[in-house]
């Protein structure tokens, strides 16, 4: 009888990164909100509109560029200490316990899982880190990873804004598709851009994420 040898079918690259940035892989994105809840609640976001310029600003003045910028150095991290130093920054950017927490804890669970599904040698770090290291052991395209992790970040957003403004799932899906191209242009740019690149105006969000710690009634972790 003869033997047969399965030899395993090569995986798309973009269909790997369409796991990992799913809603179902478990990093548990839909329990952050990113300081979202606290702008509805005081009356900031309140509509498509005002929600579509939040993601916007979030995006290209704040943690989305960033955390782009980040991903493409940890991906480009050729030494143990380098990986560290950039995640040592990351944690500092972060505004206030919430947003550290979400970095920290996505990171985390995001290793866990893709350390044991993909047979990967991945330790914990923070979620923008811990992605462009994976994307880079298992030779994954920077600029797909960055323009799907971005798009993944705003789609979370999406998700959050259609369960607390309220927005109807069809305007929530016009918010994020018209945001799209957007998400693409900011992640092709900031992928060349180093560390020293790194900046935000996003004030209000910031101030937003720490008022959260305190509001009364919260469905978001941050």
């Amino acid at each position: 009888m003869a033997t047969i040898i399965r030899i395993p079918m090569p995986i798309d690259p973009i269909l790997t990164l369409t796991q990992w940035l799913s809603p179902a892989y478990p990093v548990g994105a839909f329990s952050y909100s990113h300081g979202l809840e606290q702008a509805v609640h005081a009356g900031r976001v309140h509509d498509a509109n005002s929600f579509s310029d939040w993601l916007s600003d979030v995006l290209q003045h704040g943690a989305g560029r960033n955390d782009v910028i980040l991903l493409a150095v940890a991906w480009h991290s050729a030494n143990p200490e380098t990986l560290q130093d950039i995640d040592d920054l990351a944690r500092a950017l972060a505004p206030s316990a919430e947003r550290l927490l979400e970095t920290d804890q996505q990171g985390a669970a995001f290793a866990q899982t893709t350390a044991a599904v993909f047979a990967t040698d991945l330790t914990a770090l923070t979620y923008p880190v811990a992605v462009g290291r994976a994307a880079r052991l298992q030779n994954l395209p920077l600029r797909d990873t960055a323009r799907l992790f971005l798009h993944a970040f705003a789609a979370n957003l999406t998700s959050a804004a259609i369960r607390l403004v309220p927005l109807g799932q069809t305007a929530g899906q016009s918010a994020l598709h018209a945001i799209t191209p957007l998400c693409q242009s900011i992640a092709d740019h900031a992928i060349t851009q180093p560390p020293d690149a790194i900046a935000a105006s996003a004030f209000a969000t910031d101030i937003a994420s720490m008022t959260h710690e305190t509001q009364y009634s919260r469905l978001f972790r941050s």
